[in-house]
């Protein structure tokens, strides 16, 4: 009889191993009939066969039959259910169990907590110690991953003291616990301090360790992990080469060289050596390692080595496909995205809500926001993440109605806001000058939680400045329980663009006091705030400041300190620190060469854009006003031509509306009316009274009559309660002596209540006072900047 039990068990347990469903019912029958069914023995067996094999309802039948039932067939049930996740009929058997070992406590806390209840794992943990049972280097190892998962770094150093206390302070699996423990919660140090106290880490700790390194951006530290790996002459694995490629992903190793000289390895270039190194240790086929060494040439920009591996990989997963879809959307390359897209839905591979989000992403940062759309609506059930970037897109595309009705359907679905969306759609009601909408966005800030949030704040301030009620703007930065450079930034281009100059000046000198240090936006808009009032004085004080505090060499804030000596007339100034920048951008040439156009020093501006382009810098539509407005003040006619034609036959710009105003600006101021013409009939802005008042200045110079009263006429049109027409009309007829022509203007002023605009002008003293000066005898107006 025992043998007879013993040969079934062994069958049994084979079944249990393969898997064998039938098998193991052929044998339960042969049990049954040797009248064996109340052998405790094999039913336990039968128990664990059945919950294998996806059949718990003949499990816990074997169960129920049981006569004798002991602690194994006890744990047996309840893994049966613990393994279907039948969690709240696993918990009343637990609690049903006539006695309970350490393997019941440690089926039961291990289920909850890969079930996502780790706070409920842990209140049995304490139940267990309650009731004196020693807790065995399963259960510590569980408990530990549920406090890296509930970031309870509090309850993982009580845990720590205990796991010394019994001595299981050098079991690995223990110690691995331990440190992804003390990672996650982002305590580096002591992680560090855990694994210099192992006697002899192996690979899987030092896994473990440089995983939880990368993942908390500790590059550094991670690459020195392995670098010691190496020295120790440690086995490399698929999951230690994954886990330091993903160092190399955020640029851990830098210029850091590495080596293995023992096995002829040398890591120059960590990124492609460890390629190498993967297929040398014969890991080509490993999936996992295949995506990681994808996801590093992607998030790398070099699409090309990453197609090389994903044409090659044996195997695919969604994961391959979603990170080159990824890869081409971080390169601005949406239509390739689109084209990675189809080809994974031809090859039947599922599309995940990961693959839409990619997708997503790829069409925003591409500027291709029709298709973004199509993408988004395809979403069965959006995620926020993928709503913001959808009202991203319509945002950076300047579709700011867009984006405002996107998140009204988005209210409409009850879906939460986060500070990136509520900071998206105050951008767009700020560029809308939307204040109502702007308001009602405040007090749903509020209602969500977000009033002393300094990212949603500085929203705010921005849509109030740009509505031009700064009042309000100061109501929510003098609310804020905590500030931060961003918010003073808001304020002082709040101030700047709301003409509050003494105000900005204030608020940047109560930012340094208030021990902030100015940013380079700072610098670049206080700067831009001397430029707009011509205060020179004010702007070597900050340009002082600057070169103190080491933002001198700044693209950003170099371009501001040009712009900044233009506009207060010191050119030499500005091009002694153009010519000292050690790095210049699009935007340092065209404020340079604008500074020479502003200051009537065509000659040197259009030197300036031709030794532009010879170095190899791109202009932009900015660059070509900035060298036609210079050529048109300094009668440069020719060259002005030559330069506007040049734009779309050289460099593929489309001339837009200014360029259009410069040119004909430019003949007009020299007379060549019929060229100016010939512009006139052919341009895409006929209908734009600016180039018509320019038209119209030209002609008065010239005593171009017929001309001028073309462009009066447009003027009229257009603009009806624009004085600039009827005065330089009126100016021209009196220039000629047609004296009762002129009148006839000027009563149809009076008639059409037209009002000519007040003239100002100003001029700055030692001290940093400016005097604004009105020219109809209205009181004398000033205000102290300095």
């Amino acid at each position: 009889m025992e043998s007879n039990i013993s040969n079934l068990a062994n069958l049994l347990q084979s079944c249990i191993s393969k898997k064998a469903h039938l098998a193991g019912k052929i044998l339960h029958a042969r049990i049954f009939r040797l009248w064996l069914s109340s052998d405790t023995f094999l039913s336990n067996h039968l128990i664990e066969l059945y919950a294998k094999c996806d059949n718990i309802t003949n499990a816990y039948q074997v169960f129920s039959k049981i006569p004798q039932r002991n602690i194994y067939s006890w744990n047996a049930i309840l893994g049966a259910y613990c393994i279907h996740r039948n969690l709240q009929d696993a918990y009343g058997l637990f609690q049903q169990m006539p006695e309970r070992n350490t393997v019941s406590w440690n089926t039961m806390i291990s289920t909850m907590i890969r079930n996502g209840y780790e706070m409920e794992a842990l209140d049995i943990y304490d139940s267990m110690m309650l009731e004196g049972v020693r807790p065995s280097y399963i259960t510590l190892t569980s408990v530990l991953s549920a406090c890296s998962a509930l970031l309870d770094a509090e309850y993982g150093r009580r845990s720590h003291g205990f796991v010394i206390k019994v001595g299981l302070d050098r079991n690995m699996f223990v110690v691995n616990a331990l440190l992804s423990m003390y990672s996650k919660c982002g305590l580096t140090r002591d992680a560090i301090h855990v694994f210099r106290d192992i006697p002899d880490p192996n690979e899987v700790t030092f896994t473990v360790m440089m995983s939880e390194l990368a993942r908390t951006n500790h590059l550094r530290e991670a690459a020195d992990m392995f670098k010691l790996m190496l020295r120790k002459g440690l086995h490399i694995d698929s999951v230690s080469l994954s886990s330091i490629l993903g160092v190399c992903t955020k640029g851990g190793f830098g210029e850091i060289g590495l080596s293995r000289h023992n096995d002829g390895f040398s890591f120059n270039v960590p990124g492609e050596e460890l390629h190498g190194l993967s297929i040398k240790l014969g890991f080509e086929t490993d999936l996992h390692l295949s995506n990681s060494l994808l996801d590093m040439y992607a998030k790398n920009g070099d699409m090309d080595n990453a197609e090389k591996i994903f044409v090659n990989m044996p195997k695919l997963s969604p994961v391959s496909w979603n990170i080159m879809i990824a890869g081409y959307g971080n390169k601005y390359e949406s239509d390739k995205a689109v084209e990675y897209l189809s080809r994974m839905q031809c090859y039947g591979v599922e599309v995940d809500n990961v693959t839409y989000i990619n997708m997503l992403a790829a069409c925003v940062k591409s500027g291709d926001i029709k298709t973004g759309r199509q993408i988004f609506d395809c979403m069965s059930c959006p995620s926020l993440t993928s709503w913001n970037a959808i009202l991203s897109g319509y945002m950076q595309n300047a579709d700011y109605k867009e984006a405002l009705k996107l998140f009204r359907e988005m209210q409409f679905q009850h879906l939460r806001p986060d500070r990136t969306t509520l900071a998206i759609i105050l951008s767009s009601c700020a560029e809308m000058r939307l204040l109502d909408t702007g308001k009602q966005v405040h007090v749903a800030s509020q209602k969500f939680g977000f009033h002393d949030d300094v990212y949603v704040a500085s929203g705010l301030i921005n849509v109030y400045s740009k509505c031009g009620k700064m009042e309000l703007a100061k109501y929510v930065f003098y609310k804020l329980p905590e500030l931060d450079v961003v918010c003073w930034n808001s304020m002082i281009v709040g101030f700047s663009i709301n003409s509050l100059d003494k105000e900005a000046f204030s608020f940047f000198k109560q930012m340094r006091q208030f021990g902030f240090f100015p940013s380079e936006f700072s610098y670049a808009t206080i700067l831009s705030t001397c430029a707009k009032v011509s205060s020179l004085f004010q702007g070597q004080q900050i340009h002082a400041q600057i070169a103190k505090e080491g933002y001198v060499d700044d693209i950003v804030v170099g371009s501001s300190i040009i712009e900044m000596y233009c506009k207060c007339g010191d050119v030499g100034e500005a091009r002694c620190f153009f010519y000292m920048m050690p790095g210049k951008n699009t935007v340092t040439w065209n404020e340079m060469i604008h500074g020479y156009a502003q200051n009537g020093r065509g000659d040197e501006a259009v030197c300036l854009y031709e030794d532009m382009i010879e170095s190899g810098e791109k202009p932009d539509d900015i660059t070509f006003v900035a060298v036609l407005t210079a050529c048109s003040h300094s009668a440069l006619v020719d060259e002005g031509v030559e330069i506007f034609n040049s734009m779309y036959q050289k460099h593929g710009i489309v001339p837009m509306l200014d360029h259009y105003t410069c040119i004909i600006d430019c003949l007009g101021r020299a007379g060549r009316f019929h060229e100016a013409e010939v512009i006139l009939d052919q341009m895409p802005y006929k209908d734009d009274p600016v180039v018509w008042e320019v038209v119209l200045s030209s002609c008065r110079i010239h005593a171009n009559l017929g001309l001028a009263k073309r462009a009066a006429e447009e003027l009229f049109r257009l603009d009806p309660q624009n004085s600039a027409a009827y005065v330089l009309l009126a100016n021209m007829y009196s220039s000629l002596g047609r004296w009762d022509d002129a009148r006839a203007i000027r009563d149809l002023m009076i008639d059409k209540q037209v009002r000519k605009d007040t003239g100002y002008s100003w001029s700055e003293c030692r001290d940093g006072m400016q005097i604004m000066l009105e020219n109809d005898n209205h009181p004398v107006a000033s205000s102290e900047v300095n």
